[in-house]
Order: structure tokens, then sequence, then C-alpha cells
């Protein structure tokens, strides 16, 4: 869901519409939610959505039909629906800027994802995953990171969470050649000290040491 289209736009991505319903249609399209028929529609960024989609939406959900934009017809849709949101929903609807009703009605298995800072720890899996699929767009053979790589990626913040850490393994890969990526190939941003203590504790100290084992390990083809 891009958050940045007009609403009538928006409503168009979601439900359809019909040709001449605004400038531009000029065919019919059916919309995520009949394409999705029978199976699951992903919503990103749904604590963005305008008030008045919110209602549109929650309309959907309670009749399972869908109005395309300039029809008086109506389509049945069923349809899974999954959405995401960076947002604290239940702050969102105690200061009215999300609908309660709609809240209760997509809230039903909800699913916490802590921030990256917070789980340090996945950091080597997912750095390894990031560089093979960006490596994969490169038409290259992913590079090797480093246990001073990985240990710098560690006592960063990352107020970006994941996005941010694609975003720099991605800058880090198309201006390094080598086999391997290491700690003076990742430049973190200016200006922002990092979450992390520099002080070691226990804690940091097992997060290098299974970096470093797991590190080991790939390399030596386990």
């Amino acid at each position: 869901m891009e958050t940045a289209l007009p609403e009538a736009l928006l409503e168009s991505e979601l439900f359809g519409h019909v040709t001449g319903a605004f400038t531009g249609a000029i065919r019919d399209r059916a919309g995520l939610f009949v394409e999705a028929q029978g199976g699951t529609l992903f919503l990103d960024e749904l604590g963005e959505m305008p008030p008045g989609m919110q209602a549109k939406l929650l309309r959907v959900l309670q009749e399972a039909e869908v109005r395309p934009l300039g029809s008086t017809a109506v389509i049945p849709v069923d349809v899974r629906l999954v959405c995401a949101t960076n947002r604290h929903l239940h702050d969102e609807v105690e200061s009215r800027r999300f609908r309660e009703d709609l809240f209760y009605r997509v809230a039903v298995v909800e699913l916490s994802l802590p921030p990256l800072r917070e789980r340090i720890e996945d950091i080597p899996l997912l750095a390894k995953h990031l560089l093979t699929e960006l490596a994969t767009e490169l038409d290259r053979p992913p590079p090797e990171i480093t246990t001073s790589a990985l240990r710098k990626l560690g006592r960063h913040g990352w107020p970006g969470n994941v996005r941010e850490l694609r975003n720099l393994l991605s800058k880090a890969l198309v201006l390094s050649e080598g086999e391997q990526l290491d700690a003076p190939e990742i430049e973190l941003p200016e200006g922002r000290a990092p979450k992390v203590s520099q002080t070691k504790t226990r804690k940091s100290f097992e997060r290098e040491e299974a970096a470093a084992i797991q590190n080991a390990l790939e390399a030596k083809g386990w």
C-alpha cells in the first residue's frame, strides 16, 4: 500500500475502478482485493492510511464486498488480510488518528517485531541473506562478511531497522570488489552515537563470540 498516493488513487488501487472514474482511468481495473480473491492480501504501513480510507476499508471487511471507484455495482470478496505498521496502533486509537472499530477488525492476531537494536544477534544471518539478495541483483557472487564488519554493525543503533541495514550493505557492496566485506567498507552514518554501550558486557561478548563462530564455520564449509 503506497501511502504517498492520493486517496482516490489509493481507493482505486485497493478496490478497483471503472472506465472514466477519474482522469486517466481509460479502462476498468479490478483492484487488489479482487485480484487476491481466495488468497492473502498484504497491506503495509496500515497506520498511515487516511481516515476516509479507513472507513472504506472497514466497510469492505464488514460486508465482504468492494465497490469499484465510479461504479454502483458491488463485488463479493473472500480475502485473508495481513497488515503491517511501524506505528503503535493502540496509541493511534487513543489519539483518534486510527479508527477503533477498524483496529479491532484487523488486530485478530498480533505479532510484534522488536527493533533491530534489540535483536543484534540477528544481524549475521540478516547480513548474509541481504548480501546474497543484493549480489544476485548485481549478477556477482556474494562476498563473505568478516567478523570485524559484523562487530561494527552490532555497535550501531539502527534507527532505520532492517531497511537501513539493507541500504548500508547495498552501498558497501557497490563500492567493494573483493570476495570479503570488511569493517572499513561499512560506512555508518556520521553524528549518530551507537546505542550499544562501548563497555563490554557478558551479552555483547556472547554475541560477538556467536558471530565469530558462525563466520568461521561458514568459511570452512561447516
